[in-house]
């Protein structure tokens, strides 16, 4: 028997109508469970507070090295990964941080702020596929594009 892998966000409207839920490929489950983990923080989710990313407890810490918070932050991602997406095998995290220009829509005012780009790759379990998969955030306060 295959495995079904569902859509995120679950539209529960579609079962209470009688229709199937949408679901999706295992590479589309795999970065739908990615996005989570990097945008979720630790204790976030309550029946496993281990589910998370330590973005969250870093972006508020004063930088004094860039490529050590790099680098701690990539091995936190290499953790959380291991731990919570086992269908993704060999996990190569690159990070890359630049500041970028971005409009505040509240008072119209250019603000400069720090850009984490994320690329995941790797090699889907179940059928030996190359997997890319990339996001990026804004620091401080923490925001995704």
């Amino acid at each position: 028997m295959s495995a079904v892998f569902y859509k995120l966000p679950l539209q529960l409207k579609q079962v209470t109508e009688g229709n199937e839920l949408p679901v999706c490929s295992l590479a589309q489950s795999v970065t739908q469970n990615l996005e989570l983990l990097v945008t979720t923080r630790f204790g976030e989710h309550r029946s496993n507070p281990a589910f998370g990313c330590e973005i969250w407890e870093l972006d508020f810490e004063l930088i004094s090295s860039i490529s050590l918070w790099q680098e701690k932050l990539r091995l936190s991602l290499l953790k959380t990964i291991a731990m919570h997406e086992p269908r993704l095998l060999n996990p190569d995290i690159n990070l890359t941080i630049k500041a970028v220009e971005k409009l505040n829509y509240f008072n119209n005012v250019p603000e400069i702020r720090k850009q984490v780009d994320i690329l995941v790759s790797g090699t889907l379990h179940k059928t030996g596929e190359q997997f890319h998969f990339r996001t990026n955030l804004f620091l401080s306060p923490l925001s995704v594009d």
